[in-house]
């Protein structure tokens, strides 16, 4: 793979796609104010679960925000990239596009994945931040130089694990034309990455440890900044994230011998 090349590609990708939504400014204002109201409902509906106890499942208040900052940075990074180009492959089956897709030379799932770009979910991806900066203050946080290493380590898996739920999601309208239900069955699903895993039920928490592993998207790299985290956590997530990212790669490769093109 020319990576010089993806490059240069990626860069063209977004500077298309950030012209076309930057025409409308009035847009990312009401967005601003969308993520605003929607950050401080979630830090309600946790100061709630709250307010009848110090802590839950072993986490405070002031911890569990972390949770929510670590959440909503990554829920800024889905409605950035990957759900305004992952649902978008539907798209391509339905109108036969995804033939020209198939037969430009790049790489189809690295098209597919990154074609389009949405500023709405940068600000996601700052309030989550700015949340995350007074979550330190607050726990009186300072992270050293390994433990940043480790911060953006489990994020990165956090993410790999994140994209390949969708792409492995989305890659079923190869067959099934309908899966908007799959995917926003997905979403309300890690909704549940707001809260720290030790508050439900055991059950619970082994469904969203093996089937869809919330614990490693959020709970992780939350742990990590606290200082709490174990080391064979890390190389489980580590593990985990590559195993998703294989699959998702090869379940793409092996759906795509059963596409029809649109010209056949």
């Amino acid at each position: 793979m020319n990576i010089k090349k993806y490059f240069k590609v990626y860069k063209l990708f977004n500077y298309t796609s950030l012209s076309i939504e930057l025409e409308y400014q009035v847009n990312i204002f009401i967005d601003l104010l969308t993520a605003i109201f929607g950050l401080s409902g979630s830090i309600f509906l946790l100061s709630i679960f709250f307010s009848n106890a110090k802590d839950i499942g072993g986490w405070s208040f002031e911890q569990a925000l972390i949770i929510q900052a670590i959440y909503t940075i990554l829920n800024g990074i889905t409605n950035t990239w990957f759900s305004p180009n992952l649902t978008e492959i539907v798209k391509y089956i339905r109108e036969g596009t995804l033939d020209f897709v198939l037969i430009k030379p790049i790489d189809s799932q690295f098209w597919v994945s990154f074609k389009r770009i949405s500023p709405t979910g940068f600000i996601e991806i700052l309030l989550g931040i700015v949340v995350l900066i007074y979550c330190f203050y607050i726990n009186d946080i300072t992270l050293k130089i390994d433990s940043l290493f480790l911060l953006l380590l489990t994020l990165g898996c956090s993410i790999s694990i994140l994209y390949s739920l969708w792409f492995l999601i989305s890659t079923t309208t190869i067959w099934f034309v309908k899966t908007w239900n799959a995917t926003e069955v997905l979403r309300s699903f890690l909704y549940v990455g707001r809260f720290p895993l030790n508050s439900f039920s055991f059950p619970l928490r082994v469904f969203f440890s093996t089937v869809i592993p919330i614990t490693f998207i959020t709970a992780i790299p939350s742990e990590v900044i606290l200082g709490i985290s174990t080391f064979w956590k890390i190389i489980l997530e580590i593990l985990v994230s590559s195993i998703f990212i294989i699959s998702s790669r090869r379940f793409w490769i092996y759906a795509l011998k059963f596409y029809s093109s649109a010209s056949s």
